[in-house]
């Protein structure tokens, strides 16, 4: 679908090769967005070889259906819904999280500051609150946790207090750019280069599309769905993602050993560890919006490992 807002697809042939894609086996893009990492796995794959995408967006599976091959398919779904493809199946998971290029540019869709348009901030919009209507009837102390927990801000509570007097003075704020100026006259101290509303932002965006539960429970289920030597890679472009994915991968990549019982044999890992990956200094050049992005990459053992 032609749209004036471009995205370039972060880590492209990096994480493909991540993926380490056997040309007749199944494969999940698990955040489709404009399709940049599913063309280049099909262009991978053999005629018995299978994608499978998932995405929230609608835009995004506007997107996807303009790709008329019988290897793909498209799901609009998040990526919670992983578990119900079928056990041990999966020869490879990609998962680029985030916002795309074409949702933050979009000033309907709410994400940005930069260019004002309704507050909403959702994944998809045919589902759930916009994040203006959940500030109209969030208590002060959920919006100042919300604030600190997803957005790691200072100024949580501050911010949050500001939110109420204004909807209790003339209403909630419907427009991102007054939620960014209204966050900017909250919090005096400034990191250098970052606008003051930038981690509210993200708080925001990252609580009112469950993004970090919904990653937990997507990595528990590339567990059920990948068979062994199956791949798990993950693009994650802030810390409170790349921590989770990080655990994730540490605490199913040790033997773990029962105390009451000192000689048993311990029990087997699920994954083995691969890489960790960022953008090269050529990609940040010519895309910022990569600078942030960290891939990590694992393997499923299987009983034998």
């Amino acid at each position: 679908m032609d749209t004036p807002w471009q995205h370039t697809t972060v880590l492209l042939s990096e994480a493909v090769d991540a993926l380490d894609i056997q040309p007749d086996g199944t494969y999940v893009d698990a955040t489709f967005g404009r399709g940049g990492h599913s063309r280049l796995i099909l262009s991978k794959l053999s005629p018995q070889g299978r994608l499978i995408a998932f995405d929230k967006d609608l835009d995004a599976i506007a997107a996807a259906e303009q790709i008329q091959d019988p290897r793909f398919s498209i799901r609009h779904q998040g990526f919670t819904h992983l578990d119900e493809l079928d056990a041990g199946a999966i020869d490879g998971v990609l998962m680029d999280l985030g916002v795309s290029s074409p949702q933050i540019d979009n000033p309907a869709r709410g994400f940005s500051f930069r260019n004002d348009g309704p507050l909403d901030m959702r994944m998809d919009t045919t589902r759930g609150q916009s994040v203006c209507e959940w500030l109209a009837e969030a208590e002060v102390q959920h919006i100042a946790e919300v604030i600190r927990e997803y957005g790691e801000e200072r100024f949580a509570l501050q911010i949050a207090k500001a939110i109420d007097a204004r909807r209790q003075e003339r209403g909630v704020p419907t427009t991102t750019s007054e939620l960014a100026q209204l966050v900017a006259d909250t919090v005096k101290t400034r990191e250098p280069g970052k606008d003051p509303a930038t981690r509210t932002f993200q708080a925001f965006r990252i609580f009112i599309n469950a993004e970090l539960e919904e990653l937990q429970q997507a990595l528990s289920a590339s567990l059920q769905v990948l068979r062994p030597g199956g791949r798990l890679a993950v693009i994650s472009f802030h810390s409170l993602e790349d921590r989770i994915v990080k655990q994730f991968i540490t605490q199913h990549s040790r033997e773990v050993y029962d105390r009451r019982a000192p000689f048993a044999v311990p029990k087997v890992m699920d994954f083995k560890a691969i890489d960790r990956v960022k953008p090269s200094a050529a990609e940040v050049a010519g895309n910022p919006r990569s600078r942030s992005a960290i891939m990590r990459v694992a393997e499923r053992l299987g009983a034998g490992a």
